[in-house]
C-alpha cells in the first residue's frame, strides 16, 4: 500500500464531510508493530500531491488550508 493509497482508503471509510489526521495513514502503512512516525515524511509528500491533483482538500479546526503548514487535516473533495 502506497501512503496515497492509505490517506485515500481511511477517506473512503469515513462518512462524507469527515477528515482524517495524517497519522492515521501513518499507522495504516506502519502497521500494528511499526514505526508509524518513520511513515509520516510520506504521507505528507503524497498528502501535498493528492491536495495538488485536486482528490482532496486540508484544514484545521474547521478552517481550508491552501497549503500543508503545521497540524492539518484531510478531507474528501
Amino acid at each position: 500500500m502506497t501512503p496515497a493509497d492509505a490517506i485515500l482508503t481511511l477517506l473512503a471509510e469515513r462518512a462524507d464531510g469527515a477528515t482524517i489526521c495524517p497519522s492515521e495513514a501513518a499507522r495504516r502503512l506502519a502497521g500494528p508493530e511499526g514505526d508509524w512516525r518513520a511513515e509520516l515524511a510520506a504521507v505528507h509528500a503524497a498528502t501535498d500531491e493528492l491536495a495538488e491533483a485536486g482528490a482532496t482538500t486540508l484544514s484545521w479546526k474547521g478552517a481550508p488550508m491552501q497549503k500543508r503548514r503545521g497540524p492539518y487535516r484531510i478531507a474528501r473533495r
